[in-house]
């Protein structure tokens, strides 16, 4: 043998013993939490890192993921015996909690259960979704920015909305206003990321707010390079070819219509400061504004819906600062042409999505996902909210927003693009 390839050899086992001393130690997770038994995950094709000039880094970066598949693949039937040997706990029934936060009182919950009926046509459903997806991320006649960049190219801020299990192996992408704040206490309990008093979380109703949306809550990619440092985008191409990985999605400007609600109609001090005075001076010409949001909604001063149609629509907004993760496109929180999702959840069939995918996931004896609330923004309140706003506006939004139409499958809005 060469002194290269004794020399590429070495390295190789070195750098493979550096990655195990670091998943084990340093993750604080270790090999005997990759459970990897979920019935959706499939292989994935991951694409190639680039070639040129970097052919012995090449071999190095083939020889760890090749490393990090095996020790993964192996150790997940290791624990697979070993827990099947452990009683699975019961079956826990939702309970209504105490409603301390003021959108969850306004909106009004409904906390009766709803027990999804098995449907023989939601597998067919789940790969229509998923073919639609693959098909236009594939089709050149849509363009959206970002579209053909690789998932290397992805920024490591751009990461922080997918949230990761490895006791389960799944990866769930977070979409503000589409029943995240559940799905967020899902993953608690299954990571068993959060203690009370001690033990795990069993109940996701159990977790207060303020706890399910602490990003110290939760292990997300963009945490890897903390952690993995040169290693960490290897670790991420493995998981996100082992593991589940799973959105859920809503009709686009409904989604809107509820990030307004919840953010200029109800009294939120960061919004006010940060979006609404801003707002209110830029396009409802006020120069002198209270201090706190409490004064200003005494006072009658509101971002209305026009307001924030303009500042979505003005091309200075994001000169700034990038959108907001509650307005932000679908696209450009969970990079759908560059992840290869699993699972694609609607909104619009919340109850019966949540209960395929948790019993996809084999988890559906341990915990229901959390009831939804009746008076969710429907789409039928499209019209309404968009009545008084110009139509060159309405076309600009469908534009600004038209790749998560698209992706997802929701239809062109047709009434609200014409006179």
């Amino acid at each position: 043998m060469t002194k290269p390839r004794l020399f590429r050899l070495w390295l190789a086992l070195g750098s493979a013993l550096m990655i195990l001393l670091i998943i084990v130690y340093w993750d604080n997770v270790g090999t005997a939490h990759f459970y990897l038994h979920t019935s959706l995950s499939r292989p994935h094709i991951l694409e190639p890192l680039p070639t040129q000039g970097l052919a012995e880094e090449n071999v190095l970066a083939s020889d760890v993921d090749e490393f990090l598949d095996t020790l993964l693949s192996s150790d997940a039937k290791h624990n697979d015996l070993s827990r099947r040997k452990t009683e699975q706990p019961p079956v826990l029934t939702p309970s209504k909690p105490v409603l301390s936060h003021m959108e969850e009182n306004v909106r009004g919950y409904d906390w009766s259960t709803h027990d999804a009926q098995q449907n023989p046509d939601r597998d067919r459903q789940q790969a229509e979704r998923r073919s639609l997806l693959r098909d236009f991320c594939a089709n050149a006649s849509l363009a959206f920015p970002t579209k053909d960049r690789s998932f290397d190219d992805i920024p490591n801020y751009e990461l922080n909305h997918l949230i990761v299990d490895d006791r389960h192996g799944v990866i769930y992408c977070y979409v503000p206003k589409v029943a995240c704040t559940n799905w967020k206490r899902v993953m608690i309990v299954l990571s068993e990321s959060l203690l009370d008093r001690g033990s795990p979380y069993r109940d996701p109703l159990d977790i207060p707010r303020e706890h399910v949306h602490n990003t110290s809550t939760h292990l997300t990619f963009n945490k890897f390079w903390r952690r993995y440092g040169k290693f960490s985008r290897h670790l991420m191409k493995v998981k996100l070819k082992k593991y589940t990985k799973f959105l859920f999605v809503r009709d686009p400007f409904v989604r809107l219509i509820s990030a307004f609600r919840s953010k200029f109609e109800l009294e939120n001090e960061e919004f006010y400061r940060k979006f609404a005075v801003p707002m209110l001076r830029l396009y409802a010409n006020h120069t002198s504004l209270p201090a706190s949001v409490s004064e200003a909604f005494s006072a009658g001063l509101k971002v209305s819906f026009a307001n924030f149609i303009q500042y979505l629509l003005d091309p200075h907004t994001e000169k700034l600062a990038p959108f907001n993760e509650h307005w932000r496109q679908v696209y450009r929180l969970c990079h759908p042409c560059q992840i290869d999702y699993d699972f694609v959840g609607k909104l619009e069939t919340l109850d019966e999505d949540a209960a395929q995918l948790l019993r996809s996931l084999k988890v559906d004896s341990q915990l229901h996902f959390p009831p939804s609330y009746r008076n969710r923004t429907a789409s039928s309140w499209e019209e309404d909210w968009f009545a008084n706003i110009p139509l060159a506006w309405r076309q600009q939004l469908y534009k600004l927003y038209e790749a998560d139409f698209v992706l997802f499958g929701y239809p062109k809005p047709e009434n609200l693009l014409r006179d």
